[in-house]
């Protein structure tokens, strides 16, 4: 997460943008838009981003892998602490893969493989 500190040295949470997160999944929309995908930023308060998968993303089969790729760029940033779908496109097994291959490059930052 990203802090701010005063001169009173009180944190200050520094909250994530609608804008900042599709700006974040640019990539992944570019390939939406060829589809008539659409991505719903519903909230981002205290850094839990609500979307939503819409147009034609409705019951394509290509939804879970979209919505983990757009998982694994949100997380990254400091200022997300989680990334809630709230039609469901993204399986919990799914998001556990990717939780755990966050945990495994962070343990492994640095080093050459």
């Amino acid at each position: 997460m990203r802090w701010l500190i005063d001169e009173w040295r009180v944190p200050c949470f520094v909250a994530i943008t609608a804008e900042e997160v599709l700006k974040e999944i640019g990539p992944v929309q570019e390939i939406l838009d060829a589809h008539d995908g659409v991505v719903t930023v519903i909230d981002t308060a205290d850094g839990n981003v609500m979307l939503s998968l819409d147009g034609g993303c409705v019951g394509c089969s290509s939804t879970p892998m979209t919505a983990m790729q757009i998982y694994y760029s949100l997380k990254q940033l400091d200022a997300v602490s989680d990334v809630i779908f709230v039609n469901g496109e993204l399986p919990e097994y799914m998001r556990t893969f990717i939780d755990q291959k966050m945990a495994d490059e962070a343990k492994n930052e640095g080093e050459i493989i």
